[in-house]
């Protein structure tokens, strides 16, 4: 047999290719190499036992075709994760090691492509041309290495931009309830990106096929697939798949990190990503912990998001922010996971299903909310415009409710509920239409010129539509003078 690295290199390439590199290196001669045996096989998992040699994280392959990963090392035995089955696995099926750790391929010929945690394509389009392979586990990079957060990373959203606003390199989780428009913000943000010059992978793990479809169509019709990768295990996918998807988008964005390309990678969800690990750990009989979880599940989740990061000039200035998206039950934030993730990440949007059952869209909770660095990287403009605009919205929304009471109030408290009021309506935003941050300017300087104050609440959003339109039809940028975004938002709202 020709070694096993010929083969690897010749991956990419053809069936005749990698056959005639085989041939071409082939050798008569005695060759001594460890052969293991399965044992059972089931869920997933193959209990193999032999070899010996083998390492965690080690590719097997096996006698009828199928690939696993070396999970779990025991005394008598060892237990892998299966990446690729065929019908013909079963007990007594010879396992032989391969030396190698799992990798997947990377580069520009990814952009557009839809594929599985393997690199294997799954768009019906074509193989894949890959420049390069990457490791799908390694270290995140050393301090050294990184740099201050010190550039904006626009999401399109009212909210975010303005009051939690997200540096490039920063890890900001968004949590809440199943169907409160989580994805739908993170959608969002991938379109804005549009002309920005920030390529983005989106990790879509464990979901029903027709949200993976429609996921991806949404992308299509907003010319969103020309920067973004997307990483599918759904929910029908092998458990393994599932656990390694979220390494293997990370893997895709690191690499264009490491060229000094800003990245965006947006993990779709965590919790599902969980659930994998942990019915993987209890088919492997590890001894669960908290909920049922192994107790490494945070040292898991922390190891993947450590490696998003702006890297300093030196290293190419490269930059990767994710979103991790996280699922609460009834609001709850103080379970297991939600609260790792939390304390890993750099702040969180709160999502609250009863703002979505009151019709306030994006449902974010701004009291729950934060943003713990993204401050630093926000423009200087849009800083002071938006100034204690959220200490004063939350003041407001703690004032909203002596009002419940029917009490009466001064002329000056009701004037402060007024203005908080007009504030709600205009943070309000639709589904799937993010906002240039020219026209963030806009309406950041128009409410604080008390160009809304007078007006009802049903004339907030057709007043805010022509202030876009204005803004889109104008040749302003963020770096203008003050004066002058005040002379033209007047002549348009006059």
């Amino acid at each position: 047999m020709p070694d096993d690295a010929v083969i690897a290199n010749a991956q990419t390439d053809s069936p005749l290719v990698k056959q005639a590199a085989w041939l071409s290196h082939y050798q008569y001669g005695l060759r001594l190499s460890e052969q293991g045996t399965v044992i059972s096989v089931g869920d997933g998992i193959a209990w193999i036992n032999g070899l010996p040699s083998a390492c965690m994280d080690e590719v097997v392959r096996l006698e009828d075709g199928s690939s696993a990963l070396v999970f779990h090392l025991a005394h008598d035995r060892l237990g892998a994760i299966l990446l690729h089955q065929t019908k013909q696995l079963t007990a007594g099926t010879q396992v032989f090691l391969t030396g190698r750790r799992l990798s997947i391929g990377v580069g520009d010929a990814l952009l557009g492509r839809v594929i599985d945690p393997l690199g294997i394509p799954l768009d019906g389009v074509g193989s894949i041309s890959f420049s390069a392979n990457r490791l799908l586990d390694v270290r995140s990079p050393p301090i050294i290495a990184r740099d201050f957060v010190a550039q904006p990373m626009y999401t399109g959203n009212k909210i975010i931009d303005t009051m939690i606003p997200i540096g490039k390199g920063q890890r900001q989780l968004i949590i809440g309830d199943n169907g409160s428009g989580k994805s739908t913000l993170a959608i969002d943000t991938v379109i804005n990106q549009h002309d920005k010059n920030v390529y983005c992978v989106y990790v879509l793990i464990g979901q029903k096929r027709s949200t993976v479809v429609n996921a991806i169509e949404t992308l299509r019709r907003a010319g969103a697939l020309t920067y973004t990768v997307v990483v599918v295990a759904e929910a029908t996918a092998m458990p393994g798949l599932k656990y390694l998807a979220p390494f293997a988008g990370c893997t895709v964005a690191e690499a264009w990190m490491a060229a000094g390309r800003d990245t965006l990678v947006v993990y779709d969800d965590l919790s599902t990503h969980a659930r994998s690990y942990r019915e993987l750990s209890l088919l492997l009989r590890r001894p669960p912990g908290r909920e049922a979880y192994p107790g490494d599940i945070f040292y898991l989740h922390s190891r993947l998001l450590e490696r998003s990061t702006r890297l300093s000039a030196k290293e190419g200035g490269g930059s990767m922010t994710a979103l991790p998206i996280i699922e609460t039950e009834q609001g709850e934030i103080a379970a297991y996971i939600p609260t790792n993730l939390i304390s890993i990440t750099d702040g969180q949007i709160y999502f609250d299903r009863q703002l979505f059952a009151r019709g306030f869209l994006p449902a974010i909770d701004v009291t729950r909310s934060v943003s713990r660095i993204g401050g630093n990287a926000q423009h200087a403009t849009i800083k002071k415009e938006a100034g204690r605009m959220k200490l004063d919205y939350l003041q407001f929304l703690e004032l909203e409710v002596f009002t419940r009471f029917g009490s009466r109030l001064e002329a000056s408290m009701e004037a402060r509920i007024r203005r908080g009021q007009i504030l709600r309506e205009m943070l309000k935003q639709d589904l799937l239409a993010p906002l240039t941050i020219e026209f963030q300017m806009a309406w950041l300087v128009a409410f604080n010129e008390g160009l809304f104050d007078n007006l009802v609440l049903e004339q907030v959003k057709p007043r805010l539509a022509h202030l876009q339109e204005q803004v889109e039809h104008a040749s302003l940028n963020i770096n203008e003078g003050r004066d002058q975004w005040k002379m033209l938002i007047h002549t348009w709202l006059k």
